[in-house]
């Protein structure tokens, strides 16, 4: 048994510690399964309907885990990126207006200008053209836009008109269901125990159901419903191949959906490159240079991941972080990534369970992973204004202009204003070097805004 295993998911020919692999799968599993609960009721907002979207969340993931295992043998798994699924459905649909099915024709292309990225040296190049800080912000700005989003769905945060925003009803069932699965979270994640956030998930998801039982018509006004089985198979078919290239037919059309589909890239690409160098470094996997000899790899199966995941009927396709705690545990190898896509394939079988689990249960897991993403910010370095004010524009306003695009690009377009300007009037070796990709997006981002 040991000599095949050895020979598909070794890397130097390393003897692979078989249980330590199984129980770092399993780990990376419980940490990142919450995904499978929370894609499909974030996309349902779009009208996207909720069962088949437990399938194309789970195939997509199995895909993309599988191809992370045997192609490039690592221990990361992958499934709909939480802030790319928020971009897909709060901004692009609900904001701008845009259909779902259009939504995914922009994933499509975006994953095709990803796997071409991926197969050339231009990734390097794209990669190195943001600064730090403002990659830092994104990441930062996207989990505060999720962790309100968390808050909206448990009616902690609740539309005002006087101050736009104002606290909701905190004796409500919603919000004392999604205090309870935070409480949970937080101490388990100070215990140490692996899980927490779908721990978290299934305790309030139990309390939900519970108080539907006793009380049908009180939790229908909540949207709390029971389950109407365990076991079964939803059909992906209502959206799957569902894109829509409309667009093409006006040019305010065009030059929409390409602003759409490079933010998707934008968010896609810089988003992978930092979570699979920081798990790499985390394996032992990084060289003493801090060369990373397999990052195209990787990059290439997220890019195949998001273009499949966009014509099965999701958004796009993201290396999760959560990987983290099965490389913890010992995992290094694609046997890793191995187990978490069979589970994937175990969970296929269980949508009316996971139809049934409301916004309120998931609200939790989505205000700590907003916590998760924002705690990044302490990396920002504030003592250089031309870019922390940047990045502090794009992390503000993302929450309170309800998009994650418009962040990113009046955070380009500050950044290189604020530059040019310091430019103009410095001497010419205090001059600030603008990368000219850099002013190639601001000039589509103003096209885009006129």
């Amino acid at each position: 048994m040991k000599l095949p295993l050895n020979k598909i998911f070794s890397y130097r020919e390393e003897k692979i510690n078989v249980k330590q692999e199984i129980r770092a799968g399993i780990t990376t599993f419980l940490a990142m399964s919450y995904i499978i609960a929370v894609n499909p009721l974030v996309l349902h907002s779009t009208g996207m309907p909720l069962a088949p979207l437990v399938t194309t969340t789970c195939i997509s993931a199995i895909i993309s885990t599988f191809l992370m295992a045997f192609y490039a043998k690592l221990p990361f798994a992958l499934a709909s990126g939480m802030g790319l699924n928020t971009f897909f459905a709060y901004t692009v649909c609900r904001e701008y207006g845009i259909s779902w099915q259009i939504a995914l024709a922009a994933v499509f292309v975006e994953g095709i200008i990803f796997v071409i990225l991926s197969l050339t040296s231009i990734r390097e190049s794209v990669a190195h053209a943001i600064p730090h800080n403002l990659k830092i912000s994104i990441t930062a700005g996207i989990g505060l836009f999720i962790a309100f989003i968390g808050l909206q769905n448990a009616n902690i945060i609740i539309a005002n008109k006087t101050n736009l925003v104002g606290l909701g009803n905190f004796a409500s069932p919603t919000v004392i269901i999604a205090f309870i699965g935070l409480v949970i979270i937080t101490v388990l994640e100070k215990k140490k125990i692996k899980g927490s956030i779908l721990i978290g998930i299934v305790v309030c998801t139990a309390i939900a159901w519970i108080y539907a039982l006793i009380d049908p018509s009180g939790a229908n006004k909540y949207s709390i419903s029971l389950p109407n089985g365990i076991i079964a198979f939803a059909s992906p078919m209502p959206i799957v191949g569902k894109l829509d290239f409309s667009f093409i037919h006006s040019m305010k059309g065009f030059l929409s959906f390409i602003g759409i589909t490079f933010t998707f890239l934008f968010v896609d690409f810089f988003g992978t490159v930092g979570s699979v160098l920081g798990l790499a470094t985390k394996a032992g996997l990084v060289e003493e240079d801090g060369k990373f000899p397999r990052i195209g790899k990787a990059l290439l199966v997220d890019a195949v991941g998001t273009t499949c995941g966009s014509l099965l009927g999701t958004s796009a396709i993201s290396t999760f972080v959560e990987s983290s705690t099965g490389i913890a545990e010992g995992g290094k190898t694609g046997l890793t990534a191995f187990v978490v896509g069979c589970l994937f394939t175990i969970s296929l079988f269980f949508s009316p369970l996971f139809v049934a689990i409301p916004s309120c249960a998931t609200a939790p897991a989505l205000i700590y992973v907003g916590y998760l993403m924002l705690s990044i910010i302490t990396n920002i370095d504030f003592t250089n204004i031309t870019e922390a004010l940047p990045a502090f524009i794009t992390i503000i306003l993302m929450p309170l202009s309800y998009s994650i695009g418009d962040g990113i690009i009046y955070g380009i377009l500050s950044y290189v204003v604020i530059n040019l300007f310091y430019n103009l009037i410095s001497k010419k070796s205090k001059r600030i070097k603008l990368n000219p990709i850099l002013i190639t997006l601001s000039i589509l981002f103003i096209i885009k805004l006129i």
